[in-house]
């Protein structure tokens, strides 16, 4: 008798978790016979070709590894956009989507149209979620990796958004000048301390370490942000910074110090303290 190789089998049969099968799978089936996810079940009799099968295995023993997912498949959803990401910048999470709601409820408020910031932009995410829905905004976006900005720069053509917006080279404010009259900055910084265990866990072992760590007690990158901020915000402008389930308390701390008002702090949808809001 014949060995079964139907995707049905397949999926049956995998090591891997049934969800992270399936996101595998609609990849192999879209790659090597351009067929939509749906393909899972509308042909889950079908069988894979010596070379799609080949793909498949490679990406199974990949993926048990403990290669993210997003890297395999080369993508990931993200508000209401989806990313092209890569080893060398960091997968975008549900719990920066915050920073974007945060920005597009800011922006609805503006007479004028909104100029923002994006301190450490990695694949483009906040930045380009933020392009994609509200045309008229401005928006500036920086890094300190020249491979992020050539990702988050193909993210951008890929979303037709390239035009409007502006990429620079540069830790922080490193790139921007003093005095930029910007509405609102928005960043998701390394916040995880070094000496942290999650850095040797899951899917952060394959990150790249600059955008998860700081290389210290995980507030550096935030207390220069947050400190910096006044020189490159109109008088009142937000500044919003994603941290730490645990560091709430030390973030809105730094942003009493430097003197920022109506400071607020956003649970993620694990209810957890995830974003730290405040006006110059």
């Amino acid at each position: 008798m014949s060995e079964d190789l139907s995707l049905r089998s397949l999926l049956r049969d995998t090591a891997l978790r049934p969800a992270e099968a399936k996101i595998l799978m609609a990849h192999i089936l879209e790659k090597h016979y351009q067929l939509p996810r749906s393909a899972l079940l509308s042909r889950d009799e079908m069988s894979l070709d010596a070379e799609a099968m080949a793909d498949w295995n490679h990406l199974q023993a990949r993926r048990l590894h403990g290669e993210p997912i997003a890297y395999l498949v080369g993508k990931r959803g993200f508000h209401n956009i989806e990313l092209y990401v890569a080893p060398g910048v960091l997968i975008p999470r549900p719990e920066t989507e915050l920073l974007v709601e945060i920005g597009l409820r800011e922006i609805n408020h503006l007479k004028s149209p909104a100029r923002i910031l994006d301190l450490g932009t990695g694949s483009g995410a906040i930045a380009l979620a933020i392009a994609h829905e509200v045309p008229g905004a401005q928006l500036t976006a920086t890094d300190q990796s020249e491979a992020a900005l050539a990702i988050a720069k193909t993210n951008a053509k890929l979303l037709n958004v390239a035009t409007r917006v502006q990429f620079l080279l540069g830790s922080w404010y490193e790139a921007i000048e003093e005095g930029a009259p910007f509405d609102i900055i928005l960043s998701n910084p390394p916040y995880i301390a070094a000496q942290d265990s999650h850095l040797s866990q899951g899917d952060l072992r394959f990150e790249p370490v600059s955008a998860l760590t700081d290389h210290g007690s995980g507030l550096t990158c935030l207390e220069n942000i947050i400190l910096n901020a006044k020189h490159y915000l109109n008088p009142n402008g937000l500044l919003a910074v994603e941290h730490g389930f645990d560091q709430s308390e030390a973030v809105v701390a730094l942003m009493k110090q430097a003197d920022f008002h109506d400071i607020q702090t956003h649970l993620d949808l694990g209810g957890h303290y995830r974003v730290a809001s405040g006006r110059k």
